[in-house]
């Protein structure tokens, strides 16, 4: 008899331990996701980051802040330095309308492919130009979304949580305005990262940004700022 307590004993016991390890190896992994990189974001709150890229330029983003500042929404501009040294007052503007500003890099090079002295180089070049314009930023989006476990590494030495999008708008392929609205309405979810763009024209983005924000409006969403969006994570999900 007591031999056979001993041994339930000790399989509940194993079982117990097993069971923590696993909870601690996942909360782990969340906990490692989420400072690595972000794609979107665990939360059972109806909130979307509305994320913007490669601008500014002279056209395509006033266009897109007029629209942002009708709906009263707030977004994250992921900005290229070089544009920034050619627009500084579209920069200036877009921060004083609120906005976030974040990093795009330098220029538009896909800086995996480049040396790590090259990519720190980027980071350091935007940021001279950036910081006369607005805070410091604390998210990274790397060009076309190229990245590895260096990249990862020198944007956190850098200052920089590096974040990548959940639903892509295609946006800058130029296509019609409705297929830039479905292909964000098709794939929202809670805690997601929209991935539109400003850095050329002419783009359907304006005036898509225009009917996806009454539509997910309509649906209960607040759209939100990276910043805002990470005060939504919740670790249980």
């Amino acid at each position: 008899m007591h031999s056979l307590l001993r041994r339930s004993f000790f399989s509940l016991t194993v079982l117990a331990v097993g069971l923590v390890c696993s909870l601690m190896y996942e909360a782990t992994m969340v906990f490692d996701d989420k400072s690595r990189v972000i794609k979107s974001i665990p939360t059972t709150h109806k909130v979307i980051a509305l994320t913007i890229d490669d601008g500014p330029h002279y056209k395509t983003t006033p266009e897109l802040l007029a629209v942002l500042r009708e709906k009263q929404v707030k977004a994250t501009f992921f900005v290229l330095g070089a544009n920034a040294e050619a627009h500084p007052e579209i920069v200036t503007q877009t921060v004083a309308d609120g906005h976030e500003i974040a990093s795009h890099a330098y220029s538009h090079k896909r800086i995996n492919k480049l040396m790590p002295a090259e990519v720190v180089a980027e980071f350091k070049r935007f940021e001279s130009i950036i910081e006369r314009l607005a805070p410091k930023p604390s998210f990274f989006r790397p060009p076309d979304g190229a990245y590895n476990d260096e990249i990862v590494a020198l944007a956190r030495e850098c200052g920089y949580t590096t974040v990548l999008w959940s639903i892509d708008a295609g946006d800058w392929r130029r296509p019609p305005v409705e297929q830039v609205v479905r292909a964000v309405l098709d794939n929202v979810k809670p805690g997601g990262i929209i991935l539109m763009h400003d850095g050329q024209y002419p783009l359907p983005t304006a005036q898509a940004a225009a009917i996806i924000i009454d539509k997910l409006h309509s649906q209960g969403y607040q759209l939100v700022t990276m910043s805002e969006l990470m005060q939504y994570y919740e670790e249980s999900q």
